[in-house]
Formats: C-alpha cells, structure tokens, sequence
C-alpha cells in the first residue's frame, strides 16, 4: 500500500504556458462575440488535455500547416461556424516562413511564443548575422522549438542531437562527428526543454571537438526545464517509484520521465488518473508525482484523491517552492490590409 505521497515543486505550468493558453482563451472568448471561431498554427501547448479542453470549451480548431485553413474555413463556413482571419502561433515558436505565409493569406496573428524560446531566436539570427555557424542542440528535427529556431537561420544552422537521445533522429548530426564550415567561427545554442545534464554533456563534447565554440552568456535552457528537474532530483531518494504526467510528445515531460527512471529504476508515464494501475503498486509504500510544464494541475491532484481513496492516512508531502514568473500577455497584430493607412 502506498503510504507516502511526494509532490514535486515546481510541477505543471510555467510562466510560458499559462501566458499561452490565457491567451488563447481570451481571444477565443473575443472572437465568439463576433460568431467566429479560432484557429491556432500547431498544439498551443504540448499536452493532450489542454488542447481538447481548448477544442470542446472554446471551439478553437488545431491546425499543424497554414495550407489546411482554406478547406477548414470552408467547412467552418458550411456549418454557420466562420474562422476569424485570426490565427495564433503556439508556445513553440514559428520559424519566419510561417508568418510570411500568415502575411500573405492576410492573417491577423497573436504571438503567442514562450519569451525564453524567442530569446533563442534572436540569438540565432544574431549570431547569424556575425558570421557563426550555429550548432543548435535539440531532442527532434521535428519538435516545433527546434523548426522554429532553425528556420531563422537554416543555411547557418546544423542541429546537433542531444547526448542520451533516446530515440533515433537520422536528421540529426552527432556531436562527435559533426562538421562546420569555419572552426574559429561557430556558437552552440539550445532547445529550452532538453535535459540539464545531458546538454552539459553536449557542449563539452562540442567545446573539445571545436575549442573556439562560443557558448552565449545567458544560458537557453528555461528555468522552468531546470527547476522541474531539481524538484525531480530532490525527490528521488525518498521514493520506490515515480509518476510523471505528461503527453508523450512534450520534451520537458519526457526528459522529466528519463531522469525519474533513471534515478529510480521505476518510473511512469501517465496522461491522467485513469491511466493507473493497480498492479503498478504491489510492494510500493512511497510514490513521488511531478507533471510537464503543459500539464494541468487538476490531473495531479486526481492522482492526489486516487490514494487518498486507498489509503486515507496517505501522507501528502510537498516539496520544493513554487515559482513567481509571469509573462506579459501577447497583442493582436492586425493582418496588412486591416492597417489603417
């Protein structure tokens, strides 16, 4: 029987994320006065529950390419629901193509991009600029961060896979043998979700191979990737296992899976309550709980009342701090031909 319950903190949402679904929700609720719906370029967030509470309670529609809003305003259309010429960008970042193609169909855009991944951004097109080539650390050539950061500059950028990928990108190059055009001329940066050791690991393997390697003063890895780790760490020892709530296509949440299995020996996945398993428990007295920066808290505190309905002297420990971040919420920018001249 379980009889200790640790909970992670940090866990759940970051400045960023709340900073991106509140202004998802707000434009939504706007839009709906107006008999229009919205559509969002990309999950806004990484996680499964958010994005069909956004689908059901708002009617916000999903879309992953700008080129599927045509028949989707059709169809929208059709059953007297119309799409606002409104689209937002997610959390992730979206690299200059997208909105130059928001320009050109005469979308009006909400950017809704974490700063800490703009920051990455702006490191890219700057250190571009200059010269460097960029060694970009990511987890997926695929991961929207990692397109959106290497968009900003693809003929100066080489992504680099993070050591300890556990899951083979061919797409991405591997630091050990990776090659750059100018040796006394290339800067590492980083996608923000990746694991803090693993990319420690990453850089000192690039710094050997390219000793002029210019790493940015500021760190890319966001404080809340980092925190959600410690708190993860913290945890560890007291635990026989550890539950980690997250969507499988969230980076910061499956780096929090890897680091909890490899700290414990047993570790799991879940997207919610119902996921557990009973069986799961058999000789575990003490669980520890911690959840992706796109989780909704509510799912943890389910967890929270599934032991508590086993077990009521179950012994709820928290631990950590929690964070006091918040981001400055995203402005509408009105399509070109909505400018007034």
């Amino acid at each position: 029987m379980v009889e200790t319950l640790y909970l992670a903190k940090p866990r759940g949402f970051c400045a960023g994320v709340v900073m991106a679904i509140q202004a998802v929700e707000e434009a939504a609720r706007d839009l709906r006065t107006q008999g229009e719906g919205l559509t969002v370029y990309h999950a806004i967030v990484h996680n499964d529950t958010v994005v069909e509470r956004l689908e059901k309670q708002h009617g916000v529609h999903f879309v992953e390419q700008l080129g599927e809003l045509e028949p989707l305003r059709a169809r929208a259309q059709t059953a007297g629901k119309p799409l606002a010429d409104t689209v937002v960008f997610s959390a992730h970042g979206v690299s200059p193509a997208v909105r130059q193609g928001a320009r050109e169909l005469g979308l009006a855009t909400i950017d809704a991009t974490c700063p800490l991944v703009t920051k990455v951004h702006s490191e890219a097109k700057k250190y571009a600029r200059e010269g460097f080539h960029i060694l970009l650390i990511g987890d997926s050539s695929r991961h929207q961060e990692v397109v959106g950061t290497h968009g900003e500059a693809p003929e100066a950028t080489t992504v680099v896979s993070v050591v300890g990928n556990r899951k083979h990108d061919p797409k991405l190059a591997d630091p050990e043998t990776v090659t750059v055009p100018n040796p006394e001329k290339v800067v590492v940066l980083t996608q923000t979700t990746l694991s803090v050791d693993d990319v420690a690991k990453t850089i000192e393997i690039l710094k050997n191979r390219f000793p002029a390697l210019v790493i940015p003063p500021s760190d890319d890895l966001c404080y809340a990737t980092k925190n959600r780790q410690d708190a993860v760490k913290a945890i560890a020892p007291n635990v026989d296992m550890f539950l980690v709530v997250t969507s499988d296509y969230s980076s910061n949440g499956m780096r929090l899976l890897e680091l909890a299995a490899d700290l414990t020996g047993n570790a799991r996945r879940i997207e919610s309550a119902a996921d557990l398993r009973p069986e799961w428990f058999e000789g575990v007295r003490s669980v520890g709980v911690t959840s992706a920066a796109s989780t909704p808290d509510d799912l943890v505190q389910e967890l929270v009342a599934y032991f508590q309905g086993r077990n009521e002297a179950l012994q709820v420990i928290e631990e950590g701090e929690w964070e006091n971040i918040t981001f400055r919420k995203p402005k509408r920018v009105p399509a070109p031909n909505q400018i007034p001249k």
